[in-house]
């Protein structure tokens, strides 16, 4: 009996034991559940790059589409009407003034004019005998005078004399019109054939052909037989609005026709030659409100064609102080522009600014900015105003990329 109860009470002994172990590693685990939580609510400020707002002298680039067309676009067209016979060029290939393009039948010209050569020797004729009878009946009048003073012929003979002396002469002058006339479709008989060449008035690019061979071609004809391009220099027109035409004129550093131009062509690879403002048109188109304006580009290996298209480049003037900040800064909503910026303590602050141009990967600000302040440059939606943050300086890519370029790559069998 005795051991019995020494064993029932060792037994209650250590099951109130196991009951405190386990009530006070519950309460531990509840304690420790509890602190994790409260770790969780405990947050860190949010990172973000910033770069100070520079300030600098930055030259005002205007861009404008442009239009590449020939300085002289000669239409060639026959000035007679004929067969084509010959095509005397190659299409797209150089050619020179007063080289033959194209040739028109010249038989029924060569014909005309042998026909008006005959005319005029005829009329050349006529003239000469018409000539000797004015000399006839001029000798006549001249002795009938004397005799009709001294009633020695009749009134009659002299009235005769007279009129047969005044119709040979107006005969002589009439012959000397037929010549002239004669002479003049000589002339045109001359120029017909010469025309039936058909010869470039240009040194020029000439286009493909756009009659063929046998077609019956005429001075009335709708289409030309080719266009003949002067392609060095050749020009590019751009239309500028009236207020950059007005501003341009205005704020231009030097005079606007000795302003250095750049053509970015389609590939985006920059020409090799400067331009220059060659030309403005004579009035401001009332449809579009813009001006067309022409550039002249040396073009001596010919790489320009008439109908390319480029981007024409300009620095107009230069910004003095100009302050600058990276485009990717810069939120637009509803037609206004805002900046985060970091103050001293820091803190966030959602600015209203003035942008103006652009200059490369920047934008210039008119209003709303210092010399030196922090803008936010990645990590803008997390700035929120008065939200503390974590500023870091914000590294360009070109930066990152020249960085790793100027690490030594480790020695991968290490």
């Amino acid at each position: 009996m005795p051991r019995a109860s020494i064993h029932l009470n060792s037994s209650k002994h250590f099951v109130g034991c196991s009951f405190f172990a386990v009530a006070f590693l519950l309460v531990f685990a509840i304690a420790v559940s509890g602190c994790n939580k409260k770790g969780d609510h405990v947050q860190m400020p949010p990172v973000v790059e910033y770069q100070a707002v520079q300030q600098q002298d930055v030259p005002i680039i205007s861009e404008w589409v442009g239009t590449v067309d020939g300085s002289v676009n000669a239409v060639i067209k026959p000035q007679v009407t004929g067969y084509l016979i010959k095509q005397l060029y190659n299409e797209g290939q150089l050619v020179k003034k007063g080289q033959a393009l194209f040739e028109i039948d010249p038989r029924t010209f060569r014909a005309a004019l042998d026909q008006a050569v005959a005319s005029l020797e005829q009329a050349k004729g006529n003239l000469a005998s018409q000539q000797a009878t004015y000399i006839s009946a001029k000798a006549d009048l001249e002795r009938i005078r004397p005799l009709a003073k001294r009633n020695a012929v009749s009134k009659k003979d002299l009235d005769d004399a007279i009129g047969k002396e005044a119709s040979s002469k107006a005969a002589v002058e009439a012959s000397k019109a037929a010549i002239a006339a004669a002479a003049a479709n000589v002339e045109k008989a001359r120029l017909d054939l010469g025309f039936t060449k058909i010869t470039s008035p240009v040194d020029g690019i000439a286009g493909i052909a756009k009659a063929q061979l046998g077609n019956l071609v005429s001075p009335s004809m709708s289409n030309e037989l080719t266009t003949v391009s002067t392609v060095n220099p050749i020009k590019v027109y751009i239309n500028v609005s009236e207020q950059e035409h007005l501003k341009a004129q205005k704020i231009a550093d030097t005079t606007i026709d000795k302003i250095p131009l750049e053509l970015i062509l389609a590939d985006g690879s920059v020409y090799p030659h400067k331009g220059r403002f060659a030309l403005a048109d004579r009035q401001v188109d009332p449809g579009t409100g813009t001006l067309k304006v022409g550039a002249l580009f040396p073009n001596p290996d010919h790489f320009l064609r008439p109908g390319q298209f480029g981007r024409l480049k300009a620095a107009i003037t230069t910004r003095k102080g100009a302050l600058l900040v990276p485009q990717r800064a810069v939120t637009e909503m509803q037609g206004k522009y805002l900046v985060a910026v970091v103050t001293a303590d820091n803190k966030a602050d959602v600015r209203p600014v003035k942008v103006g141009e652009r200059f490369g990967s920047d934008w210039i600000i008119e209003e709303g900015l210092k010399v030196g302040e922090k803008v936010v440059v990645e990590g803008v939606q997390k700035a929120r105003p008065g939200v503390l943050v974590d500023p870091k300086p914000f590294v360009r890519e070109s930066e990152k990329n020249g960085a790793t370029a100027a690490t030594p790559a480790k020695d991968s069998k290490r």
